[in-house]
């Protein structure tokens, strides 16, 4: 009788980059603010030409206003404790692509205007866990670095309209953020 055994071969490593990011619904538009992307990964290949990866990111999200003195709109800025989960697909050597869904759980929150930061609590405040979905490309450039390229948005509102109002499909403020990073395999 032969026994067969099967080990699992998870590696690891770190990821650093900036996102840029936009608040949907916030009567602003373009991904002005810029953040900061840090995390570590761990990945398990299940095929030769696939893997599923896990991450745990801290990242900063939000959106900038770079004419608040003229229209009076606040600025929102955001941190987060973010977990995805993806499925890679090796198109060849060099490239793949991602597709999967996060979890994020808020960590600070402050709308910024002319006067200063406020606390979003005070406000209008945000749910503390904000859930979404993304999709990426990666670039290989060695076995060790890999540059990568996401784009990702929020499934359900991550606070209401100020208004309070919604609005069919749109039932209130959404993250959609874009993201540069470096993953370093350890």
């Amino acid at each position: 009788m032969s026994l067969n055994l099967f080990s699992q071969n998870f590696t690891g490593g770190l990821i650093g980059g900036i996102s840029t990011s936009q608040v949907s619904g916030d009567n602003l538009g373009g991904y002005h603010k810029a953040g900061l992307f840090l995390g570590v990964f761990t990945q398990l290949s299940i095929s030769p030409i696939s893997n599923l990866k896990m991450e745990m990111n801290f990242i900063q999200k939000g959106s900038n206003n770079p004419k608040m003195m003229k229209n009076g709109i606040s600025d929102i800025s955001t941190s987060y404790l973010e977990v995805p989960i993806s499925t890679h697909y090796y198109q060849n050597e060099i490239t793949s692509f991602e597709i999967g869904g996060q979890i994020a759980f808020l960590l600070t929150s402050t709308d910024n205007d002319i006067y200063g930061s406020v606390s979003s609590e005070l406000i209008n405040p945000f749910n503390k866990v904000d859930i979404g979905a993304f999709i990426g490309m990666n670039y290989h450039l060695s076995d060790k670095i890999i540059l990568n390229s996401r784009m990702s948005n929020s499934i359900i509102p991550i606070r209401p309209h100020q208004s309070n109002i919604t609005y069919y499909l749109n039932r209130g403020q959404y993250n959609s953020l874009l993201s540069f990073t470096i993953h370093y395999n350890i």
